[in-house]
């Protein structure tokens, strides 16, 4: 069936679980109750047995293009949005899993779908992943901040499949690869070395630059992670030894859109426009308030952007999944680079895995809708091969 040959239903719903917390981390709620918010997309008058099921950890993708243009083209989909929907700052990836079973077991259970898959766009690639790998093998029992969280009790139901559509490697590296490694001291952030600052015109490294240049700009932006991370677990252990067990801190990141692959075309090539990124002028984005990690707290930091500390490894737990993966590229992605996409495929640990580009579409197929037929004919394509459709 075509995009846009089926007219579509949307149908909002609550899924209510249980999740007992010692302290707040989001606005409001009732007690130990979170409230997932969902969204069933379908052709009107069909029923399936296998659903698609998108989730993000800061979700409010129930419109994505994709998402509509898979429904209008004949699949049942559902979107998940966690308990942060719209607001990372306190964000843990553990309870984005937790959010995410509770939808799935739903789905199953009170919706009557046999076959799931998880699909994995952007950001929620890397969720799909550390999802089904705790799903298939349950190891965590606490969050990297040392908080008892335990997923091995939790209802994760295995998906039968994922598809990972323009999505990146996790959002500890994807922050990482583009934090500005020019800011040396958190506390002085405006004060920047200037043969790391890649928007200084004074600086004499300027594209395209050299492999001796880049190795050392990515050797800093891992040491500045690094360096924020030890913060992080010192203060915390500060809190500990003075008995405050739940106490907290929010603090800024600055200077986090800074990847060389947006003033340098060279690195990273692919059709995209260059000298820009998804969030418009990168020099004006890296202090901008919508940048990465902008704001967070300290056990958002080791859940959610540590280099070292996430348990939402997407390679690594894309090496520990056993169901068939499908890895899509968008070559005019300006988020999601292609090496995202390959390191993907590469790192699933398996066979049972497909790779696709879909030349010239960007992140979200704004710019060219006239590629989501394209896009939902891989997916259907690739559903039927692993006798994961109807």
């Amino acid at each position: 069936m075509a995009v846009g040959a089926a007219e579509i239903v949307r149908e909002p719903y609550l899924v209510l679980h249980k999740d007992p917390s010692s302290f707040k981390d989001v606005y409001g709620g009732a007690g130990d109750t979170v409230p997932v918010e969902c969204m069933r997309i379908y052709p009107a008058g069909t029923k399936a047995e296998s659903v698609i099921i998108f989730s993000h950890p800061i979700g409010g993708g129930s419109f994505l293009p994709l998402v509509s243009a898979l429904a209008r083209g004949g699949q049942h989909v559902i979107y998940c949005n966690t308990r942060y929907r719209g607001n990372d700052t306190a964000l843990i990836m553990e309870k984005c899993a937790a959010d995410f079973g509770a939808c799935i077991e739903h789905a199953r259970g009170r919706l009557g779908y046999k076959r799931v898959i998880l699909g994995g766009w952007s950001g929620g690639g890397s969720l799909s992943l550390f999802y089904q790998d705790q799903a298939e093998r349950p190891t965590i029992t606490e969050t990297p901040a040392g908080d008892p969280y335990d997923l091995t009790k939790k209802a994760l139901p295995p998906a039968d499949g994922i598809m990972l559509l323009a999505a990146h490697v996790s959002r500890a590296i994807t922050l990482t690869e583009w934090m500005d490694p020019s800011i040396t001291d958190e506390a002085r952030p405006f004060d920047r070395d200037p043969a790391l600052n890649i928007y200084d015109p004074a600086n004499p490294a300027q594209p395209p630059y050299t492999e001796d240049f880049v190795a050392r700009y990515r050797a800093a932006q891992i040491a500045r992670n690094r360096r924020i991370t030890a913060w992080v677990q010192d203060t915390l252990a500060d809190f500990r030894r003075r008995g405050e067990q739940t106490m907290e801190r929010a603090f800024t990141v600055h200077g986090t859109m800074a990847s060389v692959c947006w003033t340098d075309p060279a690195q990273e090539p692919s059709d995209r426009r260059p000298y820009t990124c998804y969030l418009g002028e990168p020099r004006i984005a890296n202090d901008g308030p919508v940048g990465l990690a902008r704001f967070t707290t300290l056990r958002s930091w080791l859940s959610q952007w540590g280099y070292d500390t996430t348990h939402a490894d997407g390679l690594g737990n894309a090496s520990r999944v056993s169901c068939p993966v499908l890895v899509i590229n968008n070559t005019a992605d300006l988020a999601c680079t292609p090496s995202h996409a390959k390191r993907l495929f590469d790192a699933v640990g398996h066979s049972r895995k497909a790779y696709r580009d879909i030349q010239g579409a960007d992140h979200y197929y704004i710019e060219r809708p006239d590629l989501l037929p394209q896009a939902v004919s891989v997916c259907r394509d690739w559903l039927e091969q692993e006798s994961l459709s109807g």
